[in-house]
């Protein structure tokens, strides 16, 4: 018999962690309500995670598939594949989850059957002393989630990207799973598959809804709580958002190397800022500046480097090109979108 629902774990190289998140699975209180199964996909790892996915073997309905394509996406896609039951979480390996967890996300389900995914707040578990700079305008860089105690629809009207969230299976499938070139890896940082995600599914007709009694706790290591960790993650960030090239981000008719008018503006105005802020020696507004400016370089970088392998013309007839195309549209900016919320 199909579970209820399933957790799907992706993990890289963290037995340790994948073991105390497991623990915390195994402990879930289901009142006889609901059954879960758990499927967790090695996305090529080299240390202990296979032995410690059998040590769960026997204490919970575990599956265990091997994903040898580095990416995190390539290794959810991997994982929805099999999934049958109508529901299914995201669970990453350094989570700590309550108790009552999957209890409450399923029963979010049975009370609003008109939403497809659900999502609640990301809590840290901090593994040091977070620095002064390091307010709530960075948690997404560090996975972190808390809009507040009311719950809230998210859907085109109000975007908001729910993190660890759990989904109707089939929704997802229908939309056609994850986009592989948009997750996590090795050596990247600053995934984007889920805001992809979830922006089909809004596209598609569906919803999603933040509960504030859904919340998970997410351990954040001593490598997140450093600035050159933001720098690499805000840079990766706008790398995925040029490959994504969602729709509204892309609005503006001028183009420079195929990078909308408006992020060069927007970058300007965040280099003045990280000057000004600078100066006044305020360091915590400086660093929001300079993370700003960091994805918009990574976009960049991104698109540049496209458009030189396309090899469509040289940079003076791009920049004249660029030039007559301001010029006919003085009344752009008004539509145009600005840099996503992170």
């Amino acid at each position: 018999m199909n579970a209820n629902i399933t957790l799907l774990v992706c993990t890289y190289n963290r037995s340790r962690d994948l073991r105390e998140m497991l623990e915390t699975v195994v402990a879930q209180q289901t009142q006889g309500a609901f059954t879960f199964e758990v499927v967790v996909v090695d996305n090529n790892s080299t240390d202990e995670t296979r032995n410690v996915v059998g040590e769960f073997a026997g204490r919970a309905r575990i599956k265990y598939l091997f994903e040898g394509r580095q990416g995190r996406a390539y290794a959810l896609n991997t994982g929805l594949e099999v999934i049958e039951s109508p529901i299914y979480a995201i669970v990453d390996d350094d989570l700590i989850l309550p108790s009552d967890y999957l209890s409450v996300v399923y029963s979010t389900f049975l009370q609003h059957k008109d939403v497809s995914f659900v999502g609640g707040k990301v809590l840290p578990l901090w593994k040091g002393n977070p620095p002064q700079w390091l307010t709530a305008r960075h948690w997404a860089a560090i996975a972190m989630a808390d809009y507040g105690p009311q719950k809230i629809y998210s859907d085109l009207s109000n975007p908001i990207n729910l993190l660890a969230a759990a989904f109707r299976t089939d929704h997802v499938k229908k939309i056609g799973g994850y986009h592989q070139e948009l997750g996590v890896s090795k050596n990247r940082i600053g995934g984007i598959e889920d805001v992809d995600l979830h922006r089909r599914l809004w596209q598609a007709g569906y919803k999603g809804l933040y509960n504030p009694d859904i919340f998970l706790y997410h351990k954040v290591e001593l490598e997140r709580l450093t600035k050159s960790y933001h720098r690499r993650w805000h840079t990766g960030h706008g790398r995925f958002y040029a490959i994504m090239r969602d729709e509204d981000f892309e609005r503006s008719k001028a183009r420079l190397f195929d990078v909308p008018s408006h992020l060069y503006r927007q970058a300007m105005g965040h280099a003045w800022g990280w000057l000004r802020q600078t100066l006044a020696r305020d360091e915590a507004e400086a660093f929001w500046h300079e993370c700003q400016l960091r994805f918009c370089w990574g976009f960049f970088q991104q698109r540049r480097a496209e458009y030189a392998a396309q090899r469509e013309r040289g940079a003076l007839a791009e920049a004249l090109r660029f030039a007559r195309s301001l010029l006919g549209s003085r009344t752009e900016r008004s539509g145009e979108a600005e840099t996503p919320e992170k």
